[in-house]
Order: structure tokens, then C-alpha cells, then sequence
């Protein structure tokens, strides 16, 4: 039995499709779901400059644009879930999404990682790089990938 499912979101059209089946399945199996989101730092801290070489320090705004966006939709899925009176709980990280979802994994020992097949990454292919990642990771947590 799963006893906790972590279901990795973005905000992509494929995430909620993710969301929806995560949702289902822990009503009918009676699991607490975690949600994550990870805000990929390396999508604009490579492309910049370091924050503390700039007057006006322009990284930590961005940051907390993105986690204030987090925020809002993951607070929906939580909602969502609760209605449906299925506990949930929402993690929000900075930093890589591979590496984050696999020790978000572990620390809530997830007895499986849902996540959809693509989402919002630079690289567009008929399997995301983070999925892929997250595939061929050293997670002994099962991953279903929602299409």
C-alpha cells in the first residue's frame, strides 16, 4: 500500500493532469500526497549576474516572484485535496528539480513519485529532462509518469 504519494508540479498543462490522477489515487488508496514545486534557480541565477555585483540586487525579487506563484497554485491542489478530504501538504524548494524531488522523496518516504511526462524545462522532447532525470535517479521510489 502507498501510504504517501509526492506528485511533483510546475503549472504545465500535463502537471494538473499529474495533479488529477495523484488525486484519484490517493482517495481510493487513502494516502496523505505531498506536492512539490521547485523553483529551478539555475534557470536565471547562469544567465545573470551574481546578485551581490548588482546595485539593486535583482535575484532575491525574482525568487520570491516565483515561490509567491508557487504558492498560489499549489495552495489550490492543497485545497483541492482537502475537499476531497485527503490529507495533503505543499513543499516548495529552490534549486534543482532532479536532485529535489528525489531527497523530497525520501524525506517524506513517498511510496511513489507522480509526475507528468513534460512540463514548463528548456528542453522540449517527448519525455522532460527532469522526468528523465527523475527516472534514471538512484530513487528506489517508484515514479508514475502521467501523458
Amino acid at each position: 500500500m502507498v501510504k504517501n504519494i509526492l506528485v511533483a508540479v510546475d503549472g504545465s498543462k500535463v502537471s494538473g493532469k499529474a495533479v488529477d490522477f495523484a488525486i484519484n489515487l490517493a482517495g481510493r488508496l487513502g494516502s496523505v500526497m505531498t506536492i512539490l514545486h521547485v523553483i529551478d534557480n539555475s534557470a536565471y541565477l547562469s544567465r545573470a549576474m551574481p546578485a551581490a555585483a548588482t546595485p539593486t540586487h535583482l535575484v532575491e525579487p525574482i525568487e520570491d516572484y516565483l515561490r509567491q506563484g508557487a504558492g498560489i497554485f499549489t495552495q489550490k491542489i492543497k485545497k483541492k485535496c482537502e475537499q476531497l478530504e485527503i490529507k495533503a501538504k505543499v513543499v516548495i524548494r529552490s534549486g534543482h528539480p532532479v536532485e529535489e524531488i528525489l531527497k523530497e522523496a525520501k524525506k517524506s518516504k513517498a511510496g511513489l513519485i507522480v509526475m507528468g511526462s513534460r512540463g514548463k524545462g528548456a528542453i522540449s522532447s517527448v519525455l522532460g529532462s527532469v522526468t528523465f532525470g527523475v527516472l534514471h535517479g538512484r530513487s528506489k521510489t517508484a515514479v508514475l509518469v502521467v501523458r
